[in-house]
């Protein structure tokens, strides 16, 4: 019976899928759903309950590659591939079978109204989707796209509040949560957005819990670089937008627990502090740290020493970024990945990124400059070196658009293979260009923001994947190919980020317009309907894209919060010449000039 069904179903799929829109949620009134969701919405639904217990949380799913996360987490990540799907054949088929009953189509475990639905367009848009129907160039339709992103931001936040509240992240498809350091993880780095975002009532609740229920008093392992861009970096641009002392005290508090991190014979910090005992030490399978890690928690301790007048938060950052400037074995400027805490030099020479374990070293090469003014020269020379270096080493045309990308270089082999933590360059560039930097810097980052871009639109979904690699030989029909591995969408903000930034730049409204899409697919392929949204596994398949059941916390602290800047006409809101991001999203203030 199950075979004849299944032959049924597939034999019907074609054509009732034609006709398919995703549900809409019970509790969304109707001029709201109408405004805010996409006309092809695919919310994925509740799980599966009939009396199975939630899934066990899997250990590939803790610590994924959180924004950028330690090495070991990265490569898990990259060579994990696909993980099994959530709901079973065997559910899968008895859903099909009572769809066909009420008259829903049940497709591989996602049930989709067959009255709402619509195909997906295997160019990685639907008809109905394109830029020319739903995309308008006008400042009316500026509101809605801003509550769009409140409103994404409310459902998040309502499946972190009914099943996850006061732990580090949501699994919106078991309604469960997940631990990494047991501090609230998503909830403190939403602060600022939801404060941004005008949230008085959900900012208020998370306030309290703040203030109740929050203390960094516990035994327990934390990553130095994660929980400073999340955690210490969340927490002062909180008291920066509100003024509340509240979340200074608590700054100052989770500072001085990470400081043991440095407390190394070269002055390159540990990877990992127990905040609890103030003891620290490197990953169990290394003494390296990454040079993003300890290259990218500056900015962070340089404001805590400004705010508390302690200057030993800024020295021991200081002496690190110090000591980097001085290594051997950089190329063009460009540094390696890791960096030996005992011996303070790079380590696995030979290997050169803007991705994962290198990235956020350029960026904050930039930003502390302006940080502190545009007075310290040695920043601004190693950036610029660093960009010539790029430009020289890792800038290839694809084919056959000719899609401008930044490749990888291992031993003198150039590799075509891009990060889509790659896509923070774009608002790097624009934001150096703004700041009085040359001219190309922003030609180049618009020709990267268009591959950016690309990598969203050519996918069957409209969502990047992970990793892309870019076709260089002439005859190449497709610019972009995916490995199986590398097909994961984790809600990551860097594309949003950028567009954010150019925006901001150019006044364009194609880069409003390109978020929009963005946002409508998050909509489609990762909304869950009981709340919150789920990273994916595979960005090429619309019918099953497969939920991994995780909303990272960095999708709420960074990902919304830069799309509802970009749609915003406001830009003397958390205006670019008085703040500057931290790289999880949270502005800190440029310091005055008499500083």
């Amino acid at each position: 019976m199950l075979v004849l069904l299944s032959i049924c179903g597939m034999a019907s799929y074609p054509t009732v899928a034609k006709h398919l829109r995703s549900l809409t949620e019970g509790e969304q009134d109707t001029e709201r759903s109408v405004r805010l969701m996409p006309l092809n919405s695919h919310v994925l639904p509740e799980p599966v309950q009939q009396g199975r217990q939630p899934p066990p949380e899997q250990l590939s799913q803790r610590k994924l590659s959180n924004k950028r996360g330690p090495p070991v987490l990265q490569s898990r990540l990259q060579k994990k591939g696909n993980i099994s799907n959530i709901i079973s054949e065997d559910k899968a088929a008895e859903l099909r079978k009572e769809g066909e009953k009420d008259s829903v189509i049940s497709w591989r475990g996602a049930v989709i109204d067959a009255d709402q639905a619509t195909e997906g367009a295997k160019d990685g848009k639907n008809k109905e989707d394109s830029p020319d129907n739903q995309v308008k160039h006008s400042k009316e339709l500026e509101p809605s796209r801003v509550e769009a992103v409140q409103e994404a931001f409310r459902h998040a936040w309502k499946g972190y509040k009914d099943y996850a509240w006061g732990h580090d992240e949501l699994r919106p498809i078991s309604r469960s949560y997940s631990e990494w350091f047991g501090l609230g993880l998503t909830l403190i780095d939403a602060l600022d957005t939801m404060w941004i975002l005008g949230l008085k009532q959900e900012f208020e609740e998370a306030r309290a819990w703040v203030a109740t229920e929050l203390t960094f008093n516990k035994n327990v392992d934390v990553n130095l670089f994660e929980s400073t861009i999340r955690i210490l970096g969340g927490l002062l641009s909180t008291y920066h937008l509100t003024g509340d002392g509240l979340f200074l005290d608590k700054a100052k508090d989770i500072g001085s627990r990470l400081m043991p991190a440095f407390n190394t014979q070269s002055k390159i910090p540990y990877s990992d502090v127990n905040i609890g005992k103030g003891t620290a030490h490197p990953p169990r399978w290394t003494s390296d740290s990454t040079v993003a890690e300890v290259t990218s928690i500056q900015l962070e301790f340089r404001e805590l020493s400004r705010l508390t007048q302690e200057p030993q938060y800024q020295a021991a950052v200081a002496e690190v970024m110090n000591q980097v400037h001085k290594l051997d074995g950089k190329l063009d400027g460009l540094v390696p990945m890791f960096i030996n805490t005992n011996s303070g030099q790079f380590t696995h020479q030979g290997i050169y990124t803007l991705g994962a374990r290198a990235d956020s070293y350029y960026e904050y090469l930039l930003k502390q400059w302006i940080q502190g003014g545009k007075k310290e020269d040695q920043f601004l020379e190693d950036y610029l070196q660093a960009i010539e270096g790029v430009k020289k080493n890792l800038l290839q045309k694809s084919s056959p658009k000719g899609l401008v990308f930044v490749g990888e270089v291992s031993h003198g082999q150039f590799s075509p293979k891009m990060d889509h933590l790659v896509c923070f360059l774009p608002g790097t560039l624009a934001l150096g260009a703004h700041n009085g930097l040359p001219a190309d810097h922003m030609d180049l980052a618009k020709e990267l923001m268009q591959t950016c871009y690309q990598m969203y639109v050519q996918m069957e979904t409209g969502l990047s994947p992970e990793i892309v690699h870019f076709n260089m030989h002439q005859g190449s029909t497709r610019d972009i190919d995916v490995k199986p591995a590398d097909r994961h969408n984790l809600l990551r903000p860097e594309t949003v980020e950028s567009l954010f930034y150019l925006y901001r730049f150019t006044k364009d409204r194609k880069y409003q317009d390109w978020g929009w899409e963005i946002l409508l697919n998050f909509n489609k392929y990762t909304k869950v309907s009981s709340g919150g949204y789920t990273s994916i596994n595979n960005v090429c398949d619309p019918d099953y894209p497969g939920p991994r059941d995780k909303m990272e916390s960095f999708f709420l602290g960074e990902t919304l919060k830069y799309l509802y800047l970009l749609f915003s006409e406001d830009h003397d809101f958390i205006s670019l010449d008085k703040y500057v991001f931290n790289t999880e999203a949270h502005p800190l203030p440029i310091w005055p000039p008499t500083e």
